[in-house]
């Protein structure tokens, strides 16, 4: 009885901690943000990323303002994070890539008669030996799993990031499957414009960039404020307020502008710094 009582203890005041369940709800949004990704819901799927983000947004406020940073939060955060900021978005990325990869195939089946192409229905793993490049999306997942390991062990992030955090690459790729949903905004797309947004090689070369900064060497700011005065905060209020008109003007493309503007002007504080002697 007194270890089935220990057990309840530890699950209770270890395990199971607001803050804990917390980062579990923003896992579970990734499960099912991939859930809705793989049924070709790429209209909902983000919104649940979006949860995800507000969830561990508040598994650590709670955390800290309770005193329960542990390890063990450490670790599930880390754990979470790789979920839905790292293979929510791949995926997501992978099942956009897809659907330009099976209309390519229908336009050929159509085209030169389905005797001439596959024999049967248009499968997953015929677009795959086809069309290759519908897995270069899986670089989002490889090299998230090296920057969540690499950011629990440098302890030069704690007041900063070094390298682009997963849950703004994550924001970087929600503005295409929700840019090919939703209406841009004040500023409308063109037909053109958004041909070439969405063409394979575009999204392939954002997935290979974005990936390569998760681990650069690159010191980025944190919006995380120690005081509300514009000293030392300069950045900051610059990054929110271009930011809110990015949101008003472009909706859903304003997602890859922020993160975009982010990496600038991070470069820009650097620059500015005075460099230690």
């Amino acid at each position: 009885m007194l270890i089935v009582d220990a057990q309840v203890t530890f699950l209770l005041h270890r395990m199971f901690k607001l803050p804990n369940l917390l980062t579990a709800a923003n896992m579970l949004s990734g499960v099912l943000a991939i859930i809705l990704a793989l049924g070709g819901r790429l209209d909902l799927a983000p919104f649940l990323v979006f949860a995800g983000m507000i969830f561990d947004f508040f598994d650590g406020f709670l955390a800290r303002r309770l005193g329960e940073s542990g390890e063990m939060g450490k670790q599930l955060d880390s754990l979470a994070d790789m979920v839905t900021f790292g293979v929510a978005p791949g995926v997501m990325i992978f099942a956009l890539l897809k659907e330009y990869a099976f209309h390519m195939k229908m336009e050929q089946v159509y085209r030169e008669g389905i005797n001439n192409v596959w024999d049967g229905p248009i499968r997953i793993e015929g677009l795959m030996m086809e069309y290759p490049w519908i897995l270069i999306p899986l670089l989002i997942p490889f090299f998230s799993i090296f920057r969540l390991a690499k950011f629990n062990l440098d302890t030069r992030q704690t007041t900063s990031f070094i390298g682009l955090p997963t849950p703004a690459n994550a924001l970087f790729f929600m503005a295409f499957p929700l840019g090919s949903y939703y209406e841009a905004g004040v500023f409308e797309i063109s037909d053109t414009i958004s041909f070439w947004v969405f063409h394979p090689v575009t999204i392939c070369f954002f997935v290979v960039i974005m990936s390569v900064m998760l681990v650069v060497e690159l010191p980025l700011f944190s919006l995380k404020f120690q005081s509300f005065g514009w000293k030392g905060n300069e950045f900051r209020y610059i990054f929110l307020l271009i930011s809110s008109g990015l949101i008003i003007f472009f909706v859903a493309w304003a997602l890859a502008l922020i993160v975009f503007l982010y990496l600038v002007l991070s470069v820009i504080e650097n620059k500015l710094q005075p460099k230690e002697k």
